[in-house]
């Protein structure tokens, strides 16, 4: 495909406001477009000045509103008052919007080629937890009406993928998958376990369990916690980090002050890729998963996965052959984590097929040459 001029909207980048996986996914969709030749300006917020980092060009807005749809549509705004400032000299020739926070947005330019990607959905992040809230409801009639107006639709797993054609009533042969990648070198470093662990007050030799994200009900911290009071009854040697922050955070740390668990808050990407190398397991026990970035991040680390058997998890991991599924339940939880510790070598063996299939599925060029596929096919 010739080179082309793209327009990204999202609200959140690595390099300015940032609150999850969808920054590391977006940004660097974009930067791998920059590299396969393509033109593209990236729409999001934040307060600081507009920068062009790896050849992307990005330009910032500073919302305001009483409530995240208020927000939102504030943010959609200011990005369109933008964007029409840099559509010249030449048009662009496709805006990607990404979820539903810029899906106001998509309603001023729906004339235009326009890519919607749904990294997850109201409904898989919250479930019926919230189902007569006013924002679960405005939040999921923005999702169906951008999947309605939208010309091409993208879903980054198969399972996310039939949750938006079931919830919204998009048709199957308007939405592609495109899944997420991971830049393998950025989480495989070379650190000496037992001192990482020192640092955190853990013997060398103890098993590391590492948990890192949202402490919100979707991602199934409280499942954990459970878990390892059943894990520390087969093995008093084991320790848990649980990085990240959320609403559970007092409920976990009140549930877990008996247990050998660590809650570390909100951690640096370099401490991260430190705990992660240094870890024995990675747990990720999500009641809930459209894709899961952190289990290509374990994997580009070779570390032995224990996952919930839901969404993009299930897809991706090959049971016992790269990791461990398990059931959204306590017990299979401590099943799967114990099984992982009393055989280190066989964990150790999980995470090495799992870098293997990272490379062969999950780098970002091969993926963003399927992106361009689905703009090619917005216009046919």
């Amino acid at each position: 495909m010739e080179s082309l001029k793209i327009a990204f909207f999202c609200w959140e980048s690595m390099y300015a406001e940032r609150v999850g996986g969808l920054a590391r996914a977006a940004t660097h969709l974009a930067e791998t477009l920059v590299d396969q030749g393509h033109e593209v300006h990236f729409f999001t917020r934040g307060n600081i000045p507009d920068q062009t980092i790896k050849g992307v060009n990005y330009h910032y807005c500073q919302p305001s509103g009483n409530n995240i749809v208020e927000y939102c549509d504030s943010m959609s705004a200011s990005m369109v008052d933008q964007f029409r400032r840099y559509d010249t000299p030449h048009r662009f020739d496709f805006l990607h919007f990404h979820d539903w926070h810029p899906v106001q947005a998509l309603h001023y330019l729906q004339d235009r080629n326009t890519i919607l990607s749904f990294h997850s959905t109201e409904y898989g992040r919250n479930g019926n937890q919230f189902g007569d809230w006013w924002e679960f409801k405005e939040i999921s009639g923005k999702e169906w009406y951008g999947g309605l107006i939208a010309k091409r639709v993208t879903a980054v797993s198969a399972t996310l993928k039939k949750e938006v054609m079931q919830l919204y009533n998009v048709p199957d042969e308007k939405c592609d998958v495109v899944p997420n990648g991971v830049v393998p070198r950025e989480f495989r470093v070379a650190i000496n376990p037992g001192e990482v662990k020192k640092s955190y007050n853990i013997h060398p030799y103890a098993p590391l369990i590492l948990f890192i994200g949202r402490l919100v009900y979707q991602k199934g911290p409280d499942l954990l916690i459970e878990a390892i009071r059943k894990v520390c009854r087969h093995r008093w040697d084991a320790q848990v980090v649980v990085a990240g922050g959320g609403d559970m955070r007092q409920f976990l740390q009140e549930r877990a002050k008996d247990l050998p668990v660590n809650f570390v808050g909100y951690i640096s990407d370099s401490e991260y890729v430190r705990l992660l190398n240094a870890a024995d397991i990675v747990v990720i026990p999500s009641r809930n998963e459209p894709f899961g970035l952190v289990l290509l991040e374990a994997w580009s680390a070779e570390k032995g996965v224990v996952a919930s058997n839901v969404g993009g998890l299930s897809e991706n991991i090959d049971a016992f052959e790269n990791g461990i599924k398990v059931d959204v339940n306590p017990e299979s939880l401590a099943w799967g984590i114990t099984m992982m510790m009393d055989e280190p070598e066989n964990a150790g063996a999980m995470g090495k097929r799992g870098r293997t299939k990272v490379d062969r599925l999950f780098l970002w060029n091969p993926i963003v040459r399927g992106l361009t596929e689905t703009y090619a096919r917005t216009v046919a």
